[in-house]
């Protein structure tokens, strides 16, 4: 009676892993290994679950994936947008734009697998599973494009520069963060700073004429 009631209890707390647990999983094991090496078992048995209760709330390893990718971006672009809204009023230029480029880079490094599973795996899922995550990516870069349009149009940024192509060597830069950074070798603020110097101040040392 007594081994009954431990398999009841088991069970019952296995069973409360709930869809955000195993997005939660999921997100883990999409950043560490990839797409391709993770399947709806493998989230299962790391869920501590069997692999037919993921069927309670997911449909098919593809929708796990939209999920997360969704969440991915939303994580980021929270960060982001919250990091630029808490600014004091007449807070300049540069500020703002450190205040953004280190709300992303500790969003991608610090804060969850999420945002970390968007970057390594987007480029590895199914079109489908792309073109369903593009809303929400979409209105990522919109929050980027309107910052900067923003700057620009109070003379802080050149005139000439292209706002689209500016955000993706931007973003771009500093997702791909993600395949080099070691939490032991430096901070994601660290790293935050010397990007905003780079992108602010250039490499170049200036020469007076």
């Amino acid at each position: 009676m007594a081994q009954n009631t431990a398999i009841k209890v088991n069970e019952t707390s296995r069973s409360a892993v709930g869809r955000d647990g195993v997005l939660d999983i999921a997100a883990r094991l999409f950043r560490e290994q990839g797409y391709g090496s993770v399947s709806l078992r493998k989230i299962a048995e790391a869920a501590g679950i069997k692999a037919g209760s993921i069927y309670y709330h997911f449909g098919s390893k593809d929708e796990i994936v939209a999920a997360v990718l969704d969440a991915g971006i939303q994580v980021v672009h929270e960060s982001m947008r919250e990091a630029v809204s808490e600014l004091p009023e007449g807070t300049g230029p540069e500020a703002i734009l450190r205040a953004a480029i280190g709300a992303h880079l500790r969003a991608l490094l610090d804060v969850c697998d999420y945002s970390s599973a968007n970057v390594r795996i987007f480029g590895q899922v199914p079109q489908s599973v792309r073109d369903a995550n593009l809303p929400t990516r979409g209105a990522y870069e919109a929050e980027w494009d309107a910052l900067l349009s923003r700057l620009q149009n109070v003379g802080a940024l050149k005139s000439d520069v292209d706002i689209r192509r500016l955000r993706l060597m931007l973003i771009g830069a500093l997702n791909a963060t993600l395949e080099w950074f070691d939490p032991d070798r430096g901070s994601a603020e660290a790293l935050s700073c010397t990007y905003a110097d780079v992108f602010l101040n250039g490499i170049l040392k200036r020469q007076d004429i």
